[in-house]
């Protein structure tokens, strides 16, 4: 008999081939004119009569982590799956699962953390559930976050100026949008989440120096519609950078050349993956963005994305090009090598 492993819901292959496998089967296919973006895209959102709404459950381990908790990064993930498709968050839900016996206080300030980043991103949460489960039932505490968003006010302006310089037809930004030349920029270091998460969970020492960066990202984004040439963004969480730039790949039917020496990422990061073996394009991330830019805008998108406190280590890191298949990596050693979509991330349950 078959049966769900964790792999199944680390992003990357494995869950990919579950969801084509069960969840489109049953579905997807839906034939409706309202819908803009059906499920069938498997984009961060869907779009329904000009509504952008999308759904996510979190069960992170351990609830409380260096850089946030449980809570800011309900509201952030949400928060952010809407902004990358163009579109202006609104309003949230948030339902709670609650295992009989969980902390009085520990909720408190789950609930505190979600007031502070909601406030912060300016998308009050209206609407929810709470349900409370026997002890054993549920481990302590899970939130799903469910969010709407209209289009925002700048990203007609944004396809505008992509429609300077290729042909493009596309309302909103969607993975399968990329071209020929288009710009691959990261917004800042990645792998700071997983490995923060791993081990603070582990007991490594890492944390110490390396924090979550889970943050919600609708305010950096705003910033950069206003400049456009955007074609395409994702916050690569699980399964990473590495994830994201293949589903990109796959989708829009293009090769994508990335550069080691230009993948922003720390010391403290890079050590930790180093020590224990774990590829960072792999680790999820809660505070990043990766974008695809027509080359002739990519300059000006980075530069706003500096001035930034979310992007100010933002850096070009490769470009999409026809003439190649998959996502390929040119090394710092000067050779090349194959980024392969990963089987999930390495490190479970992240989000």
């Amino acid at each position: 008999m078959k049966r769900i492993t964790l792999a199944h819901g680390a992003g990357g292959e494995t869950m990919q081939r579950l969801i084509g496998e069960h969840i489109l089967k049953n579905f997807g296919g839906i034939k409706n004119k309202k819908i803009g973006v059906p499920l069938d895209a498997l984009d961060d959102s869907a779009v329904i009569d000009d509504i952008v709404f999308t759904t996510d459950g979190h069960t992170v381990k351990p609830i409380f982590f260096p850089g946030g908790d449980i809570g800011v990064l309900s509201v952030a993930g949400t928060i952010n799956d809407i902004a990358v498709m163009g579109a202006n968050p609104l309003a949230l839900s948030a339902a709670f699962i609650i295992e009989e016996g969980f902390s009085i206080d520990d909720y408190a300030r789950i609930v505190n953390s979600m007031r502070k980043t909601s406030r912060y991103a300016d998308v009050p949460i209206i609407t929810g559930d709470t349900k409370v489960v026997e002890k054993g039932a549920a481990e302590k505490i899970f939130i799903t976050t469910s969010g709407v968003g209209k289009k925002h006010e700048s990203l007609e302006h944004n396809m505008r100026e992509v429609k300077k310089y290729r042909k493009f037809n596309e309302k909103w930004l969607l993975d399968s949008n990329l071209g020929d030349g288009d710009k691959i920029i990261v917004s800042g270091n990645i792998g700071e989440h997983g490995v923060a998460i791993l081990s603070f969970r582990e007991g490594y020492g890492f944390e110490s120096k390396i924090k979550s960066d889970v943050a919600p990202l609708n305010k950096m984004i705003a910033k950069i519609l206003k400049v456009g040439g955007i074609v395409a963004m994702k916050d690569p969480t699980r399964g990473g950078v590495a994830n994201t730039l293949n589903e990109w790949s796959q989708k829009s039917g293009v090769g994508i050349s990335i550069m080691e020496e230009e993948i922003p990422i720390s010391e403290a990061v890079l050590s930790a993956c180093e020590m224990l073996g774990i590829e960072p394009l792999n680790i999820g991330n809660e505070g990043k963005v990766v974008i695809a830019v027509v080359k002739e805008k990519a300059e000006d998108v980075l530069s706003a994305l500096r001035k930034t406190p979310e992007g100010k280590n933002a850096t070009i890191v490769g470009t999409v090009r026809k003439s190649i298949k998959g996502v390929v990596m040119e090394t710092v050693v000067g050779g090349k090598r194959i980024v392969e979509q990963p089987v999930g991330d390495p490190v479970p349950r992240i989000c």
